[in-house]
């Protein structure tokens, strides 16, 4: 199992990303693929999830209207469209994978890296000011 995640760097106050979180090695559509970013310092945070058998997704406040996840079930790919990017969006990101579970408990669930077999390596994020 592997994930690979891709497209950070440096951007400025305003700016945008979009970071790619490519899986090999698992029945793509039996999982959920989570964003989670983590500053110096800070707890490693979720950002975002994404069901990729029926497509529903998940934001934290701090992403609500700023950033869109998606899936490309044909590249066993997750995107994360970051726009309006903020200093305070600086962090390493890190895309996990785990077995999907009822859309109604993945809504609880998601955020919480504990729950998250598969990860990434992350990609960092600067965002200036």
């Amino acid at each position: 199992v592997q994930l690979q995640a891709s497209g950070g760097g440096l951007v400025q106050a305003g700016g945008s990303l979009r970071l790619s979180c490519a899986a090999s090695g698992f029945s793509f559509d039996d999982y959920a693929i989570g964003w989670f970013r983590q500053a110096p310092g800070k707890e490693r945070e979720g950002v975002s999830c994404i069901s990729n058998s029926d497509g529903s997704t998940y934001y934290a406040d701090s992403a609500k209207g700023r950033f869109t996840i998606s899936s490309d079930n044909a590249k066993n790919t997750v995107y994360l469209q970051m726009n309006s990017l903020k200093p305070e969006d600086t962090a390493v990101y890190y895309c996990a994978a785990r077995i999907r579970p009822p859309s109604s408990l993945l809504a609880k669930i998601w955020t919480s890296h504990e729950r998250y077999r598969y990860w990434g390596q992350g990609t960092q994020v600067t965002v200036s000011s």
